[in-house]
């Protein structure tokens, strides 16, 4: 599996972006995706998970309510709207792929067998 992100870039503070996480190769219909994040200076940290299978969508409490994640079957492609966007979003996103993992490990970057090029997202204030 291949997986493409794009749609990062700027925004001002309570903006809207919407990131794409396209794949080839095979159909991640059935995959669990999650999207990541790294700013510069810390550690990468999750930020949402879905799988259709499991029918669990998660989210890290610090973008619940502002962040959510979907797919489109059709176009093999899962999307992070992120709306209400503030300063301490701005990072490199990530979005992960995996065939097996159970809800407990959705947070796990490690996990994840696939991983997309980042996409840079930056938010002013």
């Amino acid at each position: 599996v291949q997986l493409q992100a794009s749609g990062g870039g700027w925004v001002q503070a309570g903006g809207s972006l919407r990131l794409s996480c396209a794949a080839s190769g095979r159909t991640i219909r059935n995959y669990v995706v999650g999207w990541f994040r790294q700013a510069p200076g810390k550690e990468r940290e999750f930020v949402a998970a879905n799988s259709r299978n499991s029918g669990a969508t998660i989210y890290a409490d610090s973008v619940k309510g502002r962040f959510t994640i979907s797919r489109d079957n059709a176009q093999n492609t899962v999307y992070l709207q992120m709306s209400s966007l503030r300063p301490e979003d701005t990072a490199v996103y990530y979005c992960a792929a995996d065939a097996h993992l159970i809800v407990s490990r959705y947070r796990y970057f490690d996990d994840y067998d696939y991983l997309g090029q980042g996409t840079q997202v930056t938010v002013s204030s």
